[in-house]
């Protein structure tokens, strides 16, 4: 399995070897093509060392949507068949997430993909979606099924969809 979470544990070492640190014996062009799957690469390209730039200690010369979009691309490199997604766009501005969302479109293809989040629009596409309530099941299905019933999951979504007014 692969996991993404919240707050990626990066090494202030280079990108290749952040991405490769669950493959260590991958190949550059394996590491490229997984940081174009992980909508990374246009980035790395563009920085002096490319993938040799030492990212510093957590990958604090990286913004969080880099960062996650990196951990994607480190989870992806091994092919797992799950994909655990633990809040990994929770902490992203509204142009980072799209990014991350984008990237995550492309990754989870062909594979199990285990979604954690409070924010619900990351759902929205999900083959089955389980709402838990301290520890328990309480609804489950498609959104648009969940939406349907009018239960927690709608309330929760709605609410989330609500924009506030400013006087």
């Amino acid at each position: 399995f692969g996991l993404v979470t919240q707050e990626p544990l990066l090494f202030n070492d280079t990108i290749a070897n952040n991405i490769a640190y669950g493959k260590p014996s991958a190949t550059l062009e394996e590491i490229m093509e997984v940081a174009r799957v992980a909508n990374i690469d246009s980035l790395i390209e563009t920085l002096p060392d490319g993938y040799q730039t030492v990212i510093g200690e957590r990958g604090v010369f990286l913004s969080g949507g880099e960062k996650q979009r990196l951990a994607l691309a480190r989870a992806v490199l091994t092919n797992p068949e799950i994909l655990i997604l633990d809040e990994a766009t929770s902490n992203l501005d509204s142009e980072s997430e799209r990014l991350v969302q984008a990237a995550l479109e492309r990754v989870i293809v062909g594979r199990t993909c285990v979604v954690i989040a409070h924010r619900l629009s990351t759902l929205q596409d999900s083959d089955w979606i389980i709402v838990l309530d301290k520890g328990k099941v309480i609804e489950e299905g498609t959104h648009d099924d969940l939406m349907a019933q009018q239960g927690h999951y709608y309330y929760l979504y709605t609410l989330q969809q609500r924009k506030p007014k400013f006087q």
